[in-house]
């Protein structure tokens, strides 16, 4: 957390260390970590639930702001090697006064070596990608990407997507949509999976499981629950999706979607990117923003964005 800075990850004030009290004369008082935080409202789960008890779903609009800023913080952290392992709505922090999304719950975060093994049972369940299903231990930040794209058709659903019971349930529930996958789609998830026997499910159209989404919406959500990985969108390649479109015009207001006669607002800054962000800003940043950046000294025109190695986390 004292590393990365983003507008859309939650912020770090202070940390402290505190005793636990002794429970038995024989135990060794536990030492707990105690986090300070920037205050932020509300969570996407909760703003999602408001919805359900309104009977209906989130406005489209909110989907496009609340995942693409998502996007922006995990292509930040994903460029310095860090994947969060556990992308949910109870961990997306937001202030409905402004639209802003931050990323918080770091417990799960981990700097991904290459060829370094991993734990497979991480994430939490509707959202864990099927590689860590199948046990994979060498897998990538696609895990987040995976993750997202079931955030984001809960909350065009209203419910979760894959709302397995169990682990194995899980996999069972993402079959049900996605089809069997292939022995080379298993292949790509875990080269050491030997169990290939699996019934043969033909997949569920995703116009048919989203029957009100537009086409650039069904075309990003197959773009993200892909069972290859390596298949998977970056989180800076769907960022410049068609989906988002609708953030780059710079006549856009956002609603107030809970108070219907309050006017629209502006949305919150989306496109205010420094040379840490991934070297796509031609297509990242629209037109009507980059005076302002240039403002700050930042061209994008003769953007030299940071190397992989300058922007690589490191704990040392």
């Amino acid at each position: 957390m004292r590393i990365v800075r983003h507008p859309n990850i939650v912020e770090l004030k202070a940390f402290y260390y505190s005793n636990g009290e002794r429970l038995m004369a024989r135990q060794k008082d536990e030492v707990y970590l105690n986090l300070v935080q920037e205050y932020v409202p509300e969570t996407v789960y909760r703003a999602s639930r408001y919805f359900n008890k309104m009977k209906t779903t989130m406005p489209i609009l909110e989907v496009k702001l609340y995942i693409y800023q998502l996007f922006r913080a995990l292509a930040y952290i994903h460029s310095q090697g860090i994947c969060h392992r556990d992308i949910k709505p109870q961990n997306l922090l937001l202030d409905p006064s402004t639209g802003v999304l931050k990323l918080c719950d770091f417990g799960s975060a981990k700097i991904l070596v290459e060829n370094e093994p991993n734990v497979s049972y991480i994430c939490s369940r509707y959202y864990r990608a099927p590689e860590l299903i199948f046990g994979a231990t060498n897998y990538t930040t696609k895990i987040d990407v995976w993750s997202t794209g079931c955030v984001m058709a809960e909350l065009m659903l209203g419910q979760p997507l894959f709302p397995g019971e169990s682990g194995i349930d899980q996999l069972v529930e993402i079959i049900k949509v996605l089809g069997t996958p292939t022995r080379d789609q298993i292949r790509t998830m875990n080269p050491n999976y030997m169990e290939h026997k699996f019934p043969q499910i033909k997949p569920h159209p995703f116009n048919k499981v989203f029957r009100k989404a537009d086409a650039n919406a069904i075309d990003l959500i197959s773009d993200l629950l892909e069972y290859t990985p390596t298949q998977r969108l970056s989180a800076v390649d769907a960022m410049i999706h068609p989906f988002f479109d609708e953030l780059r015009d710079p006549s856009t207001r956002l609603p107030d979607s809970r108070h219907p006669t309050n006017p629209p607002k502006e949305l919150p800054t989306l496109f205010d990117f420094s040379r840490h962000a991934p070297p796509l800003n031609q297509k990242l940043v629209p037109q009507h923003v980059r005076a302002g950046l240039a403002g700050r000294g930042l061209d994008i025109d003769h953007l030299t964005p940071m190397t992989k190695d300058e922007m690589m986390a490191r704990l040392d």
